[in-house]
């Protein structure tokens, strides 16, 4: 089996909703990633990548029509690269990156392009929901079969409550999550943390051009008072802990890496940033439904004979700050190795993005502070876990 190495990870500034990208079409956001790696790796986008592998979770409307294919097509890399999209909903961009491992550790390619896009603005979350509601946790979106097996089907939102309340987390427990969040992600922008993976775009508002170079949602001012004003999400007020502020943000955005073997990366001269050690996937409890990062994290380490001890820097996608209260309870994490640049509280979670956003994130973890490995995994809708553990080169 060979090994698959991450060569280089980018990805756009993350827009906030209805913000500079809102004029951008879906499509074309997902090409600039493709067009940045191009221009850096300096390969030829018309004939070495073998395959373009894109997560998307609302995957209709601009963003249908398989945008795996249509993204290289839009970055002028002609009618020769296929592609694909997939849709493990929050994993997806993580995803996309772990099929392309997969591949070339089994030798069937050397040179993928993995990554994934979503535009909250123009497609918003759940727009493929089988109700006009935007809602995935509507009874009607299911066949009355699932409920033969599950008793309940619940939103996100209320799986994060309950996380809350079986791991006991009060609403200043989540709070101050969000709040570090917020302040490691400004300490690393102004720290130029983010400059190599972040690459700015072009965009026209109201007839002038712009250039978006950072991501638009992230608040590092944010203190306790001030969230501790803001009204809860899912829940009555004094039932719940969840609310706007420490939940991850809607926003537009698109990241992609080139995934490529070890005889790849000596041909065309790459040194890359990371060798991709394992990849896993769990099933867990689809009504609590956000817990599966506890699982595949324990799990992907024992595996590979390592502990919690062993990895420099962990991304634990935030979802919701409940997610990673429990994971750092249950897993023995170091939360002084987590989410050190800030999560998806600060600079916001574009579903078929985020996964690809947050593995990328690694190599350049790993490289500044001189560790060896670190992991990255994420919740998952409908109760799943992913997990990708990385070594730096």
């Amino acid at each position: 089996m060979q090994d698959a190495y991450i060569v280089d990870a980018v990805r756009t500034p993350f827009g906030k909703r209805k913000g500079s990208f809102s004029g951008v079409h879906p499509q074309d956001l997902a090409a600039e990633p493709l067009l940045a790696l191009e221009e850096r790796l300096g390969f030829d986008g018309s004939a070495d990548p073998e395959d373009v592998i894109y997560g998307c979770v609302s995957p209709i409307g601009e963003q249908g029509m398989n945008i795996g294919r249509l993204a290289p097509m839009v970055a002028g890399w002609g009618d020769r690269i296929p592609g694909v999209q997939l849709n493990r909903m929050c994993g997806s961009g993580q995803q996309a990156i772990n099929f392309a491992a997969g591949q070339i550790r089994g030798g069937m390619h050397d040179v993928l392009v993995a990554g994934g896009v979503e535009h909250m603005t123009r497609v918003p979350m759940a727009s493929d929901s089988a109700v006009d509601r935007l809602t995935f946790a509507d009874p009607e979106n299911v066949t009355a079969t699932y409920f033969d097996h599950f008793d309940e089907l619940t939103s996100q939102g209320e799986g994060a409550e309950r996380i809350a309340e079986q791991w006991g987390l009060s609403r200043d427990d989540v709070d101050e999550i969000a709040v570090e969040s917020q302040s490691r992600w400004g300490r690393a922008a102004e720290a130029g943390k983010y400059d190599e993976q972040v690459v700015p775009v072009e965009v026209e508002i109201d007839g002038e051009t712009h250039v978006v170079e950072q991501d638009e949602h992230p608040r590092p001012e944010t203190d306790m008072e001030t969230l501790g004003n803001l009204p809860l999400a899912f829940r009555e007020e004094g039932e719940g802990v969840i609310h706007p502020g420490n939940a991850s943000g809607i926003v537009d955005g698109a990241a992609a890496t080139v995934v490529a073997s070890g005889d790849a990366c000596e041909e065309y001269g790459w040194d890359p940033m990371a060798r991709i050690v394992d990849t896993h996937v769990v099933g867990v409890d689809p009504v609590t439904m956000l817990t599966g990062p506890i699982p595949a994290t324990n799990e992907i380490l024992e595996r590979n004979s390592l502990s919690v001890d062993d990895i420099d820097r962990f991304e634990v996608n935030e979802a919701f700050a409940s997610v990673i209260g429990a994971w750092l309870e249950e897993t023995g994490a170091d939360w002084e190795k987590t989410n050190v640049w800030g999560g998806a509280i600060a600079h916001g979670h574009p579903l078929g993005a985020t996964g690809a956003a947050l593995l990328g994130k690694l190599p350049y973890q790993l490289e500044d502070c001189g560790g060896q490995y670190g992991l990255s995994t994420m919740c998952i809708g409908f109760g799943q876990g992913i997990a990708t553990l990385v070594e730096r080169v």
